[in-house]
């Protein structure tokens, strides 16, 4: 038994909320917000440890990407602490991989499970016959499909419109509100991406002296980035910024940058994984805005654990919308930023 252990319920409530206040302000000294792993522990055994494990599923867009690995590790750890064995599905940055993946899901008793669709629309019937047998489902990220459309118990994303936007506008702001950008799309079919391009573009419709060479689609993938930004290079003398919608893009696209010896380019990015945090710090890229993938796959996790231990219902506890935003990484904020990564708090 812990020495939480010992307390009644109603003290150990008190207890919680009291560290987790005191851990926020900590948190934000640090650089954002969060709770320390000891905190994290005492929320588990306030929300309640299932006695015998529980059995979840999930599935992100493709391991290959660091924000899915990472969010893969989250919620195992989260996983670990309130006793839910997770099983994996990955879909392999490809619609019709993940489709199947989905589908054999689907044929499988699970307790809850948690997707981040690689497209809108792709998952839509086999989850839909997850939820008719009565399997909590939680949306991670990117939208299965809209959600008047589907009954998902919750959808649980950041602000992707607020994430595209910031970073141009750094961007923008570092070119002094003119030259020439490129913004290097994720997968046209990601809701997260549409929202991306939707920021990028509220911002440059407000500066005439701007001119938006290339949009095209990566799909986040490194290697195409890479591809086509050895294009761009060639085809155009001066480019004077660049936004991509994943810093694994951003990086890539900067080492073809530096092998062209066109390091002048000011280059920004969205996720604030550690090698983009690393990269700010030491200049290589401008700006970097954190997309949760902590806070976004452990939160999937506590509310299936909430939905199948506690009852809470979307609309009666669980808000049908869970927005998990993530602050613009600066120099000053990285290193708290790393810390909690690190700790898989946000």
């Amino acid at each position: 038994m812990s020495n939480l252990d010992r307390f009644d319920p109603a003290t150990r409530r008190s207890f919680v909320r009291r560290a987790a206040a005191s851990s926020a302000a900590a948190g934000a000294m640090l650089g954002g917000f969060g709770m320390d792993p000891f905190v994290s522990a005492a929320m588990a055994a306030d929300m309640g440890r299932s006695e015998k494990p529980l059995r979840a599923a999930f599935s992100n867009a493709g391991l290959q990407a660091t924000w899915c690995a990472q969010g893969k590790q989250a919620a195992e750890y989260w996983g670990s602490l309130f006793n839910v064995e997770v099983t994996w599905f990955d879909g392999e940055l490809s619609a019709p991989k993940q489709r199947a993946a989905i589908d054999n899901m689907a044929s499988q008793d699970w307790d809850f499970v948690a997707i981040q669709a690689f497209g809108i629309g792709t998952l839509t019937d086999p989850v839909n016959r997850m939820l008719e047998r009565g399997i909590p489902v939680f949306d991670m990220d990117t939208l299965i499909a809209p959600l008047e459309e589907i009954e998902v118990n919750s959808f649980l994303a950041p602000d992707n419109e607020f994430m595209g936007a910031s970073v141009t506008q750094a961007l923008v702001d570092a070119i002094g509100g003119e030259g020439t950008m490129v913004m290097t799309q994720g997968a046209l079919g990601h809701t997260g991406a549409q929202g991306r391009a939707r920021g990028f573009q509220s911002i440059v419709e407000k500066y005439p002296g701007i001119e938006v060479l290339d949009e095209q689609p990566a799909d986040w993938d490194v290697t195409k980035a890479s591809r086509i930004w050895d294009s761009l290079l060639t085809k155009y003398d001066n480019i004077s910024a660049a936004f991509f919608h994943n810093d694994d893009m951003a990086l890539a696209a900067y080492n073809v940058m530096q092998a062209r010896g066109r390091t002048d380019i000011v280059i920004g990015g969205v996720d604030a994984m550690p090698p983009a945090v690393e990269a700010v710090i030491d200049g290589r890229m401008h700006a970097t805005v954190r997309n949760p993938s902590c806070r976004i796959h452990g939160g999937a996790l506590m509310a299936g654990v909430a939905a199948v231990l506690t009852g809470e219902a979307t609309g009666e506890g669980i808000p049908k919308h869970i927005v998990t935003d993530g602050p613009v990484v600066t120099q000053s904020n990285a290193p708290g930023m790393l810390w909690m990564q690190k700790h898989f708090l946000i």
